[in-house]
């Protein structure tokens, strides 16, 4: 919980947005730099779902880049490397990518993609996947850093509803 307090507070954030290329949809100034986030689940409605409600919950502003990755390229109910590897392109905005995955196969191939080196830059979260997808956006989308955004992903483990 501390790690996304502290990201979700500017003077807090341990390393200023670097600038980019501006995206022509987007300012500049309110996309440079930031850590980007995969969700990787075995459906696709859930992960574009989890992606929707990380964006919506991320505060005011353009929120960081959430790319999900979710079934099959067919829409079936699966996991596809694929798939993963297009998300990690399109969330990376050159300092890390970090990945959520809802169980199983998911892991294995963010594992599988990350020891055969064919994602650069890309880290996964050990975190629950709704929460630590929630987490994850809102330090990234204020500017928190790769470490931040783990840490707080990491930290969504410990969130208790009653």
């Amino acid at each position: 919980m501390t790690a996304l307090y502290e990201a979700t507070d500017p003077e807090l954030c341990a390393t200023a947005p670097q600038p980019r290329a501006q995206d022509a949809a987007e300012p500049a100034q309110q996309r440079a730099g930031r850590v980007g986030v995969v969700l990787v689940s075995h459906s696709r409605a859930v992960a574009e779902s989890t992606a929707a409600l990380a964006r919506a919950l991320a505060g005011g502003g353009v929120p960081a880049r959430v790319a999900p990755a979710g079934g099959l390229p067919d829409g079936a109910v699966g996991t596809s490397a694929e798939l993963v590897r297009r998300a990690a392109a399109d969330a990376d905005e050159g300092v890390g990518v970090v990945v959520l995955c809802d169980m199983g196969s998911a892991v294995l191939t963010v594992k599988s993609l990350l020891e055969n080196k064919e994602l650069q830059g890309v880290h996964i979260a050990d975190a629950p996947f709704v929460e630590g997808a929630v987490a994850a956006v809102v330090t990234a989308s204020a500017g928190g850093d790769l470490d931040a955004v783990l840490a707080a992903a990491d930290d969504a483990r410990a969130y208790r509803k009653l």
